[in-house]
């Protein structure tokens, strides 16, 4: 068995980074193709092997709502089998991304959801589509419906979690140097009340992020984040660090959504100007380059991470 690369040092390649939404599962990837091909049955043996997985059924589930023709190939799967739980889930997740973009009525979307949470009412994630639509359009009490409804089925779950610090980040106002801003108190609470080998120590680094995302949107942060001082802050590098820690300890590499929590804190080391540490976190991340927080607020997510990471390379 080839041994992993070294913490430190440099690459063996310079892979070009990718955006794909399934994050290196490639079970998830042959699903995913097999969907858009209208071949359903790929997707029921994939979601019945994930089980009780509830942060790995979601990030699938997320992902196959996404693909070309879901909507329709899960409304197919549906009526060949009605009771099934995880057809209509698919098709409530298909539902979701289509409104979001504005190819379905909110309201319809949210039925969807609602009719997939009756169906399987120990499962979370129709509960994250509603928490999904609820970030664009609801409001803060549906969101915290919403998340609440997760947390009461996986009270660790990640992606949950997330879309929370960054709504609380896009409808709480604040200041840019406001240190009680309620998401990052809402951040501190979920690491601290995690157990010890949970992802969610790293949130308090998504948080930060988020903020950023917010200021620099308004105006309130340079857009660029190399000429903000948002990372080099006490409070930005004690989280920095206890996440940096944390990684060091746990390396979550099973986790279905670790590359984006790897990518976050990636970010917030190279322009910390840690870049040892940042170093060592591309070489784990790999080609897999996540939107978020690369793109924050509107920049190219493969550029900006490629050139970070060519950058944290050449300085080690």
């Amino acid at each position: 068995m080839t041994p992993p690369p070294p913490p430190l040092g440099r690459p063996r390649r310079k892979d070009a980074p990718v955006l794909t939404p399934a994050l290196g599962d490639t079970q998830l990837t042959a699903a995913a193709d097999a969907l858009a091909h209208g071949r359903w049955a790929r997707v029921r043996t994939l979601l019945a092997r994930t089980g009780e997985d509830w942060d790995r059924r979601g990030h699938r589930l997320v992902v196959l709502g996404a693909t070309p023709g879901a909507a329709a190939w899960a409304r197919e799967w549906l009526l060949a089998e009605p009771e099934s739980g995880d057809a209509a889930t698919l098709a409530a997740l298909a539902a979701v991304h289509l409104a979001l973009h504005g190819k379905e009525d909110t309201g319809t979307a949210e039925t969807a959801c609602r009719t997939a949470a009756r169906m399987l009412p120990a499962d979370p994630t129709p509960w994250l589509g509603s928490l999904l639509l609820a970030r664009r359009d609801g409001t803060p009490d549906s969101r915290e419906q919403a998340f609440d409804r997760i947390r009461a089925r996986h009270p660790d779950h990640h992606h949950a979690h997330h879309l929370m610090a960054a709504c609380l980040a896009e409808h709480q106002q604040g200041t840019a140097d406001d240190p009680l801003h309620q998401v990052y108190d809402f951040a501190a609470w979920a690491a601290e009340q995690a157990p010890a080998d949970s992802p969610l120590a790293v949130l308090p680094v998504v948080a930060h992020a988020e903020r950023y995302r917010v200021l620099a949107a308004a105006g309130a942060a340079p857009r660029d984040p190399r000429d903000s001082a948002h990372w080099t802050t006490r409070r930005a590098r004690q989280a920095m660090k206890t996440a940096f820690d944390w990684w060091l300890e746990w390396e979550g590499d099973d986790h279905p959504r670790g590359k984006v929590d790897l990518n976050f804190l990636a970010h917030a080391k190279f322009h910390e100007g840690r870049m040892a540490e940042a170093a060592a976190l591309f070489h784990r991340i790999g080609p897999y380059v996540t939107p978020a927080p690369w793109s924050y607020p509107d920049r190219d997510a493969r550029k900006a991470f490629k050139a970070a990471r060519d950058t944290a390379f050449r300085s080690i």
